[in-house]
C-alpha cells in the first residue's frame, strides 16, 4: 500500500522517501557536461511534484515511459519554493502492483448526489424539447457513465475523476442564480448550454491510467465532438425545432468566448455570452482553488501558467486579523488582589 502521497512533501522535507508514482511526463535533457539527467513529473491521487534523476541515468532510462508507474526512493527538497524529488533509485512497477486509485485524483463530493442535483435541474425545465434532449443524453448508460467519471480538463480546472460533474453542477447553480437577474435570459436554454458545453470531454480525454488527450481527442476537440453528439440526439426527439438547434449548437461553438481561446465563433446572443462568462468564471476560481491547495502555508503562490500571473491567497491574510477590540473592553487577566477581594478574602 502506498504511505507517502506528494500532499506529505512539507512534513517530510529533507528526508528520504520510498515511493511510488505514475510518470506524467518524462524528458531526458543534456548536463553541461554532455551527460544526461531525467526530468519527470510525478503524480498521485494528491498532486503532482518535478523529480529529478542525475546518477545511474543509464541504467534508468530505458527502463519505463510516460504514463508508466514508477517506485522511486529519492530526497524530498526544496528549490524556487516548491517542493521536488531527488530520485537516487528507480523501477517500473509490474501490473500487480499498482492500486489505480492511488494515482488519479478524484472529487470529493459524492457523485451520486452531483448526479441526481443535475437531474433536478433537467427535470426543472419548462421546455419540454430541451428537456427531453438532455434526458436522452442522461439516459443513454455509456455517457452517463463516462459522465460521471471524466475530468473537466487535462490539467487548467477541475483536473480530477468526477471533475467534468462538478464542474457542470456549479455551473448549472450560477446560470440558474443569475439568469434570475435578467428577464431577457432564457433559463432552460442557458442551462442546456452548460449541460452540454463540455460533454464531448467524455471521448476527449482518456482518464484510465493518467489524464491525456485520445487520438480523437486530438483530431478533432470536443466542441465537433459534442456537435456529433447533439446531432445523434436530437434525431431522438420527435419535431425538435430546427432554430433552437442552430442555437445550441452555437452555445457549443462559442462557449470559449474568444478566437485566442479556440472559439470558431464569438458568442452572438444573450445566453451564449453568459455561458461564456460564467464558465470562465467556475474554471478560473477552482484553478485558484487548486493552486493554493499544492502550498496551503504560502500567502503567495508561485506562477500560475493558465491565469498567467502569481496570486494572493487573501484567506492568509484575513485570517490575521483580529476582531478589533470594543471600546472599555479589556483582554488582561483580573489583578490577583481584585480576584482576592470579589472572593471575599481580606
Amino acid at each position: 500500500m502506498k504511505q507517502f502521497f506528494i500532499k506529505d512533501a512539507a512534513s517530510q522535507e529533507n528526508q528520504v522517501i520510498t515511493s511510488s508514482f505514475l510518470v506524467s511526463a518524462k524528458q531526458i535533457k543534456p548536463k553541461k557536461s554532455g551527460e544526461i539527467y531525467l526530468a519527470l513529473t510525478l503524480c498521485d491521487r494528491s498532486g503532482q511534484i518535478d523529480a529529478k534523476m542525475w546518477d545511474n541515468v543509464n541504467d534508468a532510462v530505458d527502463r519505463f515511459e510516460q504514463d508508466d508507474f514508477v517506485k522511486v526512493r529519492g530526497l524530498i527538497n526544496k528549490y524556487s519554493s516548491r517542493y521536488q524529488l531527488t530520485i537516487h533509485k528507480l523501477r517500473r512497477m509490474e501490473d500487480a502492483e499498482i492500486e489505480y486509485s492511488d494515482y488519479l485524483p478524484k472529487t470529493n463530493k459524492d457523485i451520486d448526489e452531483l448526479w441526481r442535483t443535475l437531474a433536478a435541474y433537467v427535470a426543472s425545465f419548462s421546455n419540454d424539447y430541451l428537456k427531453m434532449l438532455l434526458e436522452a443524453f442522461m439516459g443513454d448508460p455509456q455517457i452517463a457513465e463516462a459522465y460521471r467519471q471524466a475530468p473537466a480538463a487535462k490539467s487548467l480546472h477541475h483536473a480530477f475523476i468526477g471533475g467534468l460533474l462538478e464542474h457542470v453542477v456549479s455551473l448549472m447553480k450560477l446560470c440558474d442564480t443569475v439568469a434570475s437577474l435578467y428577464p431577457q435570459i432564457n433559463r432552460d436554454l442557458l442551462l442546456a448550454g452548460a449541460f452540454l458545453h463540455d460533454i464531448g470531454k467524455i471521448y476527449e480525454l482518456n482518464y484510465q491510467r493518467s489524464f491525456s488527450y485520445t487520438t480523437k481527442g486530438q483530431l478533432l476537440g470536443h466542441m465537433i465532438i459534442e456537435l456529433e453528439m447533439l446531432h445523434e440526439k436530437i434525431a431522438l426527439v420527435p419535431g425538435f425545432p430546427a432554430e433552437l438547434k442552430v442555437l445550441i449548437e452555437h452555445l457549443i461553438i462559442s462557449h470559449h468566448g474568444r478566437y485566442e481561446f479556440g472559439s470558431p465563433k464569438l458568442p452572438m446572443f444573450p445566453e451564449a455570452l453568459m455561458l461564456h462568462y460564467l464558465d470562465d468564471l467556475d474554471s478560473k476560481m477552482e484553478s485558484m482553488r487548486a493552486h493554493f491547495e499544492r502550498d496551503p502555508e504560502a500567502e503567495w503562490s508561485g506562477y500560475n501558467s493558465s491565469l498567467g500571473r502569481t496570486l494572493l491567497n487573501s484567506e492568509k491574510i484575513l485570517g490575521k486579523l483580529a476582531a478589533p477590540e470594543q471600546p472599555g473592553e479589556s483582554t488582561a487577566e483580573p489583578e490577583v488582589n481584585e480576584l482576592k477581594v470579589a472572593a471575599g478574602e481580606p
